[in-house]
């Protein structure tokens, strides 16, 4: 309660919150979307700090409603309005009856609030429950087969018994926990039906039933099972310690969670990488297909960044730590799984809405189809004749035959071997709407910098007026850029280290706002910036050497940086390069019918470069974030359907405008994951096209499973209600179904990229 008071107290655009206990969700109410990306980040670092803090919250656990809880904070005290219904408590601000109207809700995952150490052991043990499961189904199995071979005999019913309890233990235990929360389903029909056939004699028919509702369980659990493996496989192996060098080079090992920014590692071949960290000496290639999905090893040199989790190959490097462990890439991906694990897809939580109601809906057709079989068919109402099954029999094979388990399971089965097939691909979808959502887009919106281009400029070139002077106008940029922190003056930095250059005695460092940097190098003056203000500023110290007036500007896919001295002038070239993958997606989103359009913060000239390079009909350039939003309201508006793929923190509300937001990379900005439904990881463009075929055929695969399902419960309804068919032909036809859908979800996680 007092996290999300803070939460309410920290932004005044958050208006309600709303936590679900029995589905895992929190749900948030503000006022317009314009704040949504910080009201979202502070709720959920509020009720993270409970996580990580350790605190008990007595609402999530189902022990308080919060009613007694005291509000410290001055801002909230007596203000706020407590509402408990069921599983569900909404802490609001005291308003006006007609504000809640205006109100615009948003779902969230629901933080578990467990210590991590404690957590994985427990999950582990969820993991391996099908082969008790399968154990136990076997039992059952085996002492109904023993009962039936004893026939007549007196002690057969002891095998009975055995049957019954070992195939219904694990039935009997959800059935328990459902009726605690007042929930009634399929588990309760199971148990009835086999104590229902018990009841009239029919103890064979009821423990085949037990056998097969257990050996189907075990099944779907083990499918859930490898699943969650596919998942968990991504980080089960990540580093505990790491190799830190103090200042006077000794090694010493520290636990990752204590690394702090700026310590220096070492990192050996065949160790991972325990943070994320940037090389500073050495040179090696790292396998990063844990995270990425992708086999070929990446070079890391002088400057690069390398990831958590990843393995280094085969150099000896030492690399400075960028950010704690906790808020590492892999730890990224790991919230980021956590979060997709508890999201439903829409038409999953159409079903989970739909399936208490239909139980008891079928309840309620049987009872009412027992009293016509007896009454207006005249049937026995207990005990079968030798012609005619009783009614209650009937009600029984009814009651197997309509139970919707298959239903139930179509649909999370599908989504979640969809995401796990996705995370161990590089591809991270943020629940089962935006599996469903992606496969429905038509239109496909990119931004340029970072997404079809790699985001990160390069030096092209160092050149020298007149030639001779090149090593040196590297050496004075590197110098004077390592001190700045312009996207220009990293990259510049990152090659002078790359290349080994050493770095001068600066003096009398002077930054000149929006024109470039003055100070003094070994003792003589030297000028970085802007073409003309560089020569401007060399004329008025009287240097004799000019800059040359017949050197063109770069073109507008390239930058330079002008570098001058009394006697030496020199520029370095810089350009930010396509993506290499990027031709490649645009033709093939082409080829799939999808409508390209790039919206971008850049010059018009620079637009028209890539237009002619990518072949892209629709260029939009010179836009502010609010145009981008516009332009993507403008389409969903036509009715169109809109994927925007982004990765800054300028892209962060038109993620939020799209239907479908996509990130690029796990290292992209907090802004745009926050947004985002689908993370592509390492900046892997191409990876879109992976997501956006793995959502086609899991949509594909959901529809397939409904037909399966509701087809099998219509037919078998038909025969129940005719009277054609025995308990055995239905248990067999209703648990065949349930394991034919959940083993056709299992074939997406063979699917071919």
């Amino acid at each position: 309660m007092r996290s999300v008071a803070t939460a309410l107290a920290r932004d005044p655009a958050l208006e309600a919150v709303t936590v679900d206990r029995q589905q895992n969700t929190v749900s948030v109410a503000t006022l317009g979307r314009a704040s949504d990306a910080t009201v979202v980040a502070g709720l959920t670092e509020a009720l993270r700090d409970l996580r990580t803090g350790g605190e008990a919250c007595g609402l999530l656990a189902g022990t308080s409603d919060c009613d007694r809880c005291e509000i410290t904070d001055p801002r909230l005290a007596g203000q706020l309005e407590i509402r408990t219904d069921g599983p569900r408590t909404t802490i609001s601000r005291i308003t006006c009856p007609t504000a809640p109207r205006f109100w615009r809700w948003r779902d969230l995952p629901l933080p578990r609030m467990v210590p991590r150490e404690v957590e994985l052991p427990e999950d582990e043990a969820h993991l391996n429950e099908w082969k008790w499961q399968l154990l136990a189904a076997v039992v059952c199995g085996a002492a109904a087969l023993v009962a039936w071979l004893l026939g007549e005999r007196p002690y057969a019913i002891a095998f009975h018994l055995a049957a019954y309890l070992a195939g219904g233990w694990y039935a009997a235990i959800e059935v328990w926990e459902r009726l605690r929360h007042r929930v009634v389903d399929v588990h309760f029909l199971m148990l009835a039906v086999a104590v229902g056939s018990a009841s009239i004699g029919k103890w064979e028919e009821g423990a085949t039933l037990l056998f097969l509702f257990a050996l189907s369980g075990a099944l779907e659990h083990y499918a859930m099972g490898r699943t969650q493996r596919e998942i968990r496989s991504l980080f089960r192996t990540a580093p505990k310690v790491a190799t830190v060098l103090d200042e006077a080079g000794v090694e010493r090992t520290t636990a990752v969670e204590q690394l702090q920014p700026g310590q220096r590692l070492l990192i050996k071949p065949g160790d991972q990488f325990p943070v994320d960290a940037e090389v500073v000496r050495g040179r090696t290639a790292a396998d990063e297909s844990n995270l990425t999905g992708e086999a070929v090893p990446v070079e890391k040199d002088v400057g690069d960044t390398v990831l958590a989790g990843t393995l280094n190959l085969h150099g000896v490097v030492e690399a400075v730590v960028l950010r704690p462990a906790a808020e590492s890439s892999l730890e990224k991906i790991i919230r980021l799984i956590r979060e997709a694990q508890h999201l439903k897809a829409p038409s999953q939580r159409f079903t989970d809405q739909f399936g208490t109601g239909y139980t008891y809906g079928i309840l309620g057709l049987v009872v009412a189809m027992f009293f016509v079989w007896w009454l207006a068919f005249d049937l026995p109402p207990l005990r079968s004749s030798e012609t005619h099954r009783s009614a209650f029999y009937r009600a029984m094979i009814l009651l197997v035959v309509a139970s919707p388990c298959a239903l139930v399971l179509s649909i999370p089965s599908a989504v979640l071997a969809a995401i796990a097939w996705g995370a161990r691909r590089g591809v991270l979808f943020r629940g089962g709407a935006a599996v469903e959502n992606l496969a429905q887009v038509n239109v496909v919106a990119m931004d340029k910098t970072g997404t079809l281009t790699t985001g990160e400029l390069r030096v092209e070139s160092v050149e020298s007026f007149p030639p001779g002077g090149e090593a040196e106008v590297a050496r004075l940029a590197f110098t004077l850029e390592r001190l700045s922190t312009h996207p220009l003056a990293r990259a510049i930095a990152r090659h002078g280290k790359q290349q080994g250059l050493r770095a001068g005695a600066v003096t009398d460092f002077e930054s000149v706002s929006g024109l470039g940097l003055k100070a003094r190098v070994d003792g003589q003056a030297v000028w970085l910036g802007r073409r003309e203000w560089v020569q401007g500023e060399r004329a008025r110290n009287g240097a004799p050497v000019p800059v040359p007036a017949e050197v063109k500007h770069t073109d507008s896919s390239h930058s330079e940086v002008w570098v001058a001295t009394p006697a030496l002038v020199g520029r370095v070239v810089l350009s930010d390069a396509l993506r290499p993958e990027s031709a490649a997606l645009v033709g093939e989103l082409q080829r799939q019918g999808l409508k390209l359009v790039v919206l971008t913060g850049d010059r018009p000239e620079a637009a028209a470069v890539l237009q002619r390079a990518l072949g892209v009909d629709d260029v939009r350039a010179g836009l502010k974030p609010d145009d981008k939003v516009a332009a993507i309201r403008a389409f969903t508006a036509a009715g169109q359907r809109v994927a925007m793929v982004g990765d800054g923190v300028n892209d962060a509300p038109s993620l939020a405008a799209a239907n479908v937001g996509v990130a690029m990379g796990a290292r992209g900005s907090d802004a745009a994951l926050e947004q985002a439904d689908v993370v592509l990881m390492h900046d892997r463009l191409e990876n879109f096209l992976a997501a956006f075929r793995v959502s086609q055929r899991a949509r594909a695969v959901i529809r397939q499973n409904i037909v399966i399902s509701l087809g099998t419960v219509v037919v078998l309804v038909g025969f129940a209600l005719a009277g054609t068919i025995p308990l055995t032909v239905g248990v067999i036809g209703h648990e065949g179904s349930t394991v034919v859908v959940v083993m056709n979800s299992l074939r997406l996680l063979f699917m071919k990229r």
